[in-house]
This record gives structure tokens, C-alpha cells and sequence, in this order.
């Protein structure tokens, strides 16, 4: 599973700007009011050639302390938790509240690694005052302004030291392939794993978040061998008030680290929603191969060309990546639940598939030839040399005399091209380009 970061703190001291820095997108609401963040965020973070989960756990202020300070507790007891290391967020301009105090009180006693993170330090005599929060006890203090993103880069040094340095190779062939069913809430999740496998093994009913925790189950049917892992229904964040249904995100989301192949799955009534969406998106990121599953497709009234125009749609809105299987289903009736399996297993040899170096510089070569990079500054672009890189998600490294100039019209030609001639249906490519 990807290490995971928790940001904590109390209200208006920054995280969620922090999390927007993090990502380099503007994901979470910023505002100068207190209680902003109601709900939790998610998101993959990168740097210095590693990635790790960040979760933004900021929550609503109710009128009460006392209720505030409650409910800040719960969310640091799930995130401490579930998380491999925690930052604690103050703000250097309020000094140590007696929120503060309870909050470090409680990172004390666990033995994840906390990092003090004393915000809005951007000027020298802010820098002086903020020494006064080594008075919390925490060894690990860093001193950052999350608007300017000074004093970020020592800290995400020291959070990815923490993360292992393995080489991401591709997975031994005895290895089985591991499937998680995704999805928000109530789209049938559990009831495609009970069809699949036969039997009641998960719990059903119509109240959405019945599922708690993922399920890992053994298929072993009909000459096919792999993991099937059910995982909680990912609500749409401003709907995750329960905090044990925070806790079951956090588990949803380490699931898809744990997958080779991710079904997603839709509700054929309700289309494609923006959580579907950030879902398909966050599998994209996390280089897991995926399967669009459109459940409930026997509700749908339907003519010649439903099932068509259906899929052009979802196409328009998965874009750019839109080289995925999608498979119209109803679990209920058990309409093409097999050839969901069947094509989960493709996407999975497609997302092992190694192209022979010969044949890559071969196809690749002459497609460059054919189109030519832009000339950048008066210098044509010269590609001379491509190759796949080790890696679980399908990587290729072309070498050429100015990579930083390749932009992204050009790059989603080169994998156009390598989807055309090698397969990859359902699988991210990644292109790398490098100095030769």
C-alpha cells in the first residue's frame, strides 16, 4: 500500500492550502473563515521521485468548543490511525492555542512519526516568535508558509526519507492478479461480487455505506485464479459525516493502491457524476488499470443506438484517456458480469505487457519521422532512442536533445501511436523524456 500523510489541525491554520500545494491543483476550498473544510480530501502527492497519499482531514466548527474539539479528536484518532506519518499544522500568528495543546497531547502517545508544521512564517521576526512551539514537545518542527511555499521543500524531504526506497519493477507472473470493485456508494459493488463468486459472501441492502472495510476474496471458477477486492462505496466528500465512513475511505482508497485492475463501477441511471469522476482520476494517478462496468443497464429504456451513444458520452467525459473497456452490466440479471472478469484480466496482461526494444524503435521511429517534433528556439527536436522501463504501469523513456520542450499535444501523439500498434487498452502510459 502507498504511504499515506494525514494533515491535522485545528481550523484557518492552513491545510487545506497546504493540500492545494501538495497536489499543484486547487482541490480544497480555501477561505479566511474558520470551519471552510467540511469534509475530507484526498489526493496523491509527488516529490523527488516518490508519491504518497495526503488526506486533508479539516472539519466543521460547531457553535460549541467543547462539540469542535470533540469532533477534531475523532477525525485525528481515524486519521492517526490509518496514516503512516501525521503533520500537525499550527499558526505561528496565534501562537499555542489550547487546541493545540489537546491535539499534541494526543499525537504524544502515538508512535507515527509527527511532523510540527508552523504556518504563515514569512518574515524573519515570525520566524523568532514561531520557536516558541519546540515548547509542544515535538522534535520534528518545521517552519513553512504554505501560500508562498517557503520551507515546504525541507519537509517533504524529510516525509519522503520515511518512504522506502524499492524499485518499482513489474510483478513476478506467479503473483495473482488482484481486482478491486469501486465505485461510490450503493452502485452494487457487493452484489457483483456475490453474482461473481456464487455465494452471499458480502453484506447487501439499499442503505448506502453497507460495507464497511475491503473484502478480500479468492476466485477460483471456470480456469481463472485472482483476488476480488470489495471496498467501500467512496462518497462524495460533502456526504462523509460518519466519521467510521472516513475510516472506510481511507481503506477504499489503499485498496486501489493494492489492485492491479479496478472495476469501476456506474450507476447506467445516474450517468457519470463528478465523484465518478475523481475516482477514475485518482485510479489514472495511482497507474491502475481499469474496467468501466455500467450497472443497472436493464433499467435503462434502450433503442438502437442507446448503448453507442451511451459510451461516446462516458468517453467525452473520461478524456484523455479514453482507451478503456467499458462493459454495460446489470448484477441483478447477471447480464455480461463474466465478460467484465474476462476483461479485467486483459487489462491486466495489457498492464504487464512488455514491447520488445527492437520493435518499439522500430514503430515509434517511424511515427516520428512521419510527424516530427516542433522545432523549439531554431533547433529541431531530435528523438533518437526509446525504450520500456521496468515499472508495474507502463513506462517508456525517449531520449532526445531537448526534453523539457516536448509539449503535451506532442506527447499525446507518441501515445496515441503506442497504443495503436501495442496494447494497452485500459492501462496508463507514462512517457518520460530524457537528455541524450
Amino acid at each position: 500500500m502507498r504511504f499515506t500523510v494525514a494533515i491535522t489541525g485545528r481550523p484557518n491554520v492552513g491545510k487545506s492550502t497546504f493540500f492545494n500545494r501538495l497536489l499543484e491543483q486547487r482541490k480544497a476550498i480555501v477561505d479566511d473563515f474558520s470551519g471552510v473544510t467540511r469534509d475530507r480530501q484526498y489526493g496523491v502527492a509527488e516529490w523527488a521521485g516518490k508519491s504518497f497519499n495526503v488526506i486533508d482531514t479539516g472539519g466543521f466548527v460547531a457553535d460549541s468548543e467543547d462539540v469542535f474539539e470533540k469532533e477534531i479528536r475523532k477525525q485525528v484518532v481515524i486519521a492517526v490511525e490509518e496514516a503512516n506519518a501525521i503533520i500537525f499544522m499550527v499558526d505561528v500568528t496565534t501562537g499555542i492555542t489550547t487546541l493545540d495543546e489537546a491535539m499534541a497531547d494526543m499525537l504524544r502517545k502515538s508512535k507515527k512519526p509527527v511532523f510540527v508544521v508552523v504556518n504563515k512564517v514569512d518574515n524573519h521576526n515570525r520566524l523568532l516568535e514561531a520557536a516558541e512551539f519546540y515548547g509542544l514537545g515535538f522534535s520534528e518542527l518545521y517552519f513553512i508558509s504554505s501560500i508562498s511555499g517557503s520551507g515546504t521543500g525541507e519537509l517533504l524531504d524529510a516525509i519522503t526519507a520515511l518512504i522506502p526506497n524499492e524499485i518499482e519493477e513489474a510483478p513476478d507472473g506467479d503473483e495473482l492478479p488482484k481486482i478491486a470493485i469501486i465505485g461510490q456508494p450503493n452502485v452494487g459493488k457487493s452484489s457483483l461480487l456475490n453474482a461473481l463468486i456464487g455465494k452471499e459472501r458480502t453484506i447487501v441492502s439499499d442503505i448506502a455505506g453497507t460495507t464497511r472495510d475491503s473484502i478480500h476474496t479468492r476466485y477460483n471458477l471456470y480456469n481463472k485464479d485472482f483476488i476480488l477486492i470489495d471496498t467501500a462505496g467512496i462518497r462524495r466528500k460533502s456526504k462523509v459525516n460518519e466519521d467510521l465512513e472516513f475510516y472506510s475511505v481511507i481503506r477504499a482508497i489503499n485498496a486501489m493502491d493494492e489492485a492491479d485492475v479496478c472495476l469501476l463501477l456506474l450507476d447506467a441511471e445516474k450517468g457519470v457524476t463528478a465523484q465518478d469522476l475523481s475516482i477514475f482520476s485518482l485510479a489514472v494517478k495511482k497507474g491502475k488499470g481499469i474496467v468501466v462496468l455500467v450497472n443497472k443497464w436493464d433499467l435503462v429504456e434502450k433503442d438502437t443506438n442507446t448503448t453507442r451513444d451511451y459510451e461516446k458520452v462516458l468517453k467525452k467525459r473520461f478524456a484523455p484517456f479514453t482507451d478503456i473497456p467499458i462493459i454495460f452490466i446489470s448484477v441483478l440479471e447477471k447480464q455480461r458480469i463474466y465478460r467484465s472478469i474476462e476483461a479485467a484480466l486483459q487489462v491486466y496482461e495489457n498492464r504487464k505487457r512488455k514491447a520488445p526494444t527492437s520493435k518499439l524503435n522500430e514503430v515509434m521511429l517511424k511515427a516520428i519521422e512521419k510527424f516530427h517534433p516542433p522545432v523549439v528556439r531554431g533547433n529541431p527536436i531530435k528523438i533518437k532512442y526509446v525504450t520500456q522501463l521496468p515499472t508495474h504501469t507502463p513506462s517508456f523513456a525517449f531520449f532526445c536533445n531537448y526534453p523539457d520542450d516536448i509539449k503535451g499535444p506532442y506527447k499525446n501523439y507518441l501515445e496515441n501511436q503506442l497504443r495503436e500498434h501495442f496494447d494497452f487498452s485500459g492501462v496508463p502510459v507514462r512517457l518520460f523524456f530524457r537528455k541524450k
